[in-house]
């Protein structure tokens, strides 16, 4: 038999079933209105039995932000004079090699360890600090939009200069700032952040001010660390925000190891349901922990300082990402990647101050800078949860 006349063949009754069919159908649609009006019924209910199920899906939404944080910026008097031109204060150059890596991240956090107590109370150095606030804008050019301020120094130019330094920090509204206030009802305010989605807000406490008393009746000047103030002011943002950032200046300066205060602290911050703890103040690096859902980093070191010794001169970048998981009206917070990279100020002579990554060390600001990452590295490798340590740039 010849194929292509079978294959013709096929097609036309093919063709001739679906004109019957077609005219079948019709006919019966003609002959029949209540059951072409019954296929259209059938259609709406199928179209809204589809929109009620997608008004009624659970969706899940993600959220992320990726967090960085450094230690103190202690300015000692050779910093500021090294940024002083002649005419005016410019500390950028010392931040021009870590100001690229900041600036990748959505929330950066350090600790202004020194006050902005104003010109005319005199800048200082040691044992009573004043800096000029030219610093506290230059970090922010540098990426840095969370600051603490609550620290053994808050108070070293009195009440004008803690006032100066309030003042200051309240004038600059895309910087999260906690810590020192003007009044308890300002410290009572709500100061609530949000990037991507996720919201957030920082308290800052310091359990010492080297001695020197706070203002009678005006303890919001700063704040000082006890557990009954640091609930009310967990309780007051624990349904209102996804994380609570809790800065605190602890410990026992020069130490590697948490001492026992900061571990009792951190255990009753976790207990709370705070989600980042943030240590300063012992000037150099501690571990990593957490301590159930909580990340508690214990010290962050120095981030810039014209302090003597080695291991002052070592800081990190601690960085992580959150996310937030939502689903049914319900969410999930996630801390994870967590990655130090460590830090090191470089400076001569008290001058030409730098912070440098050891991401981007060149010998020219450390010669033996293998041996010391190497000596740092296995602090942070005492953690209890795993971190990523960026390697020196030589072996990137």
């Amino acid at each position: 038999m010849n194929y292509n006349k079978k294959k013709n063949t096929n097609k036309l009754i093919k063709f001739s079933l679906g004109c019957l069919l077609s005219a079948v159908f019709i006919t019966a649609i003609i002959a029949c209105p209540t059951y072409y009006k019954k296929l259209e019924n059938h259609k709406e209910i199928k179209t809204k039995i589809k929109e009620l199920q997608e008004k009624t899906e659970i969706r899940e939404t993600v959220s992320k932000v990726s967090v960085v944080t450094t230690g103190d910026a202690l300015i000692h008097s050779g910093i500021f004079k090294d940024a002083y031109d002649g005419n005016d204060y410019d500390f950028s150059k010392q931040f021009e090699l870590v100001a690229p890596i900041i600036s990748n991240y959505d929330i950066a956090y350090y600790n202004q360890e020194t006050i902005f107590g104003g010109e005319k109370l005199g800048y200082s150095n040691y044992p009573r600090f004043n800096t000029p606030n030219h610093l506290g804008i230059d970090m922010q050019e540098a990426g840095f939009n969370m600051v603490s301020l609550a620290t053994n120094h808050s108070l070293d130019k009195n009440e004008t200069g803690a006032v100066n330094a309030i003042e200051f920090w309240n004038s600059q509204e895309n910087v999260l700032s906690s810590g020192m206030y003007l009044s308890e009802e300002e410290r009572l305010e709500e100061r609530i952040f949000e990037k991507n989605g996720i919201t957030y807000t920082l308290l800052s406490y310091t359990t010492s001010t080297n001695g020197l008393p706070v203002p009678e009746g005006k303890d919001y000047l700063v704040n000082v660390y006890s557990e009954e103030k640091v609930k009310e002011d967990v309780l007051r943002y624990q349904d209102k925000v996804d994380i609570i950032f809790v800065a605190m200046h602890w410990g026992i300066e020069y130490t590697h190891t948490p001492n026992s205060e900061q571990v009792q602290i951190a255990n009753y911050l976790a207990g709370l349901g705070v989600e980042v703890v943030i240590g300063c103040h012992p000037h150099v690096i501690q571990p990593i922990e957490k301590i159930n859902d909580t990340l508690v980093i214990y010290s962050l070191g120095n981030f810039i300082s014209a302090q003597e010794g080695e291991k002052k001169l070592v800081g990190m970048l601690a960085s992580f990402d959150i996310t937030k998981t939502t689903k049914d009206n319900e969410s999930r917070i996630v801390i994870d990647n967590i990655e130090v990279d460590l830090t090191w100020t470089y400076y001569k002579g008290f001058r030409q101050f730098k912070v440098v990554p050891f991401s981007v060390m060149e010998d020219k600001y450390l010669n033996n800078n293998e041996a010391i990452y190497n000596k740092y590295k296995a602090i942070i490798e005492k953690s209890n949860i795993p971190v990523t340590i960026k390697g020196l740039k030589s072996n990137i």
